[in-house]
């Protein structure tokens, strides 16, 4: 009879611990699943927004670096090309840089510090003299003896803070 109600209470707080380590795993479980719910959730955002990112990058532009390559231009060369022509015009003198319709009101030099090529016509690029900073719009082109001449097309200036 003792060992009937010794091995009854046995299993029965065999059972009851079991069914608590059980709850306690479809609680983690749950959790765990809610979790990746939330990371796909973002991820699939992330992913949204590289899309939107990419809609205007030469990169990713397949037609325009088409017009390139059927132009017989290496893209892996051209586009860092483009961009350091751009950057050499940071290198002026006086107050009026080359590009940037606007002087420097602080007394130091505006530099573009920033370039992105939309296509095989157009770059945006940001610049700044460290208070006051801008955007311009540039046209951009390659003639036969593949120079490259820029043609400012709009520009803005912000507000500083």
């Amino acid at each position: 009879m003792y060992l009937f109600i010794f091995s009854l209470l046995l299993i029965l707080f065999q059972y009851m611990n079991s069914k608590s380590i059980l709850e306690t795993y479809e609680k983690k479980i749950t959790k765990l699943e809610q979790r990746e719910k939330a990371y796909e959730d973002s991820i699939a955002s992330i992913a949204d927004v590289n899309l939107e990112l990419m809609r205007f990058d030469i990169d990713y532009n397949d037609d325009a670096m088409s017009y390139f390559i059927d132009d017989g231009y290496d893209i892996e060369l051209l586009i860092p090309f483009i961009k350091d022509e751009l950057y050499k015009l940071n290198i002026y003198e006086g107050d009026d840089h080359p590009i940037v319709p606007y002087a420097s009101m602080t007394g130091k030099k505006i530099l573009i510090n920033s370039i992105k090529l939309m296509n095989h016509k157009w770059i945006v690029a940001d610049f700044s003299d460290g208070k006051y900073w801008g955007e311009i719009l540039l046209h951009y082109e390659l003639n036969d003896g593949k120079e490259l001449k820029f043609k400012l097309l709009d520009y803005l200036l912000y507000r500083p803070n």
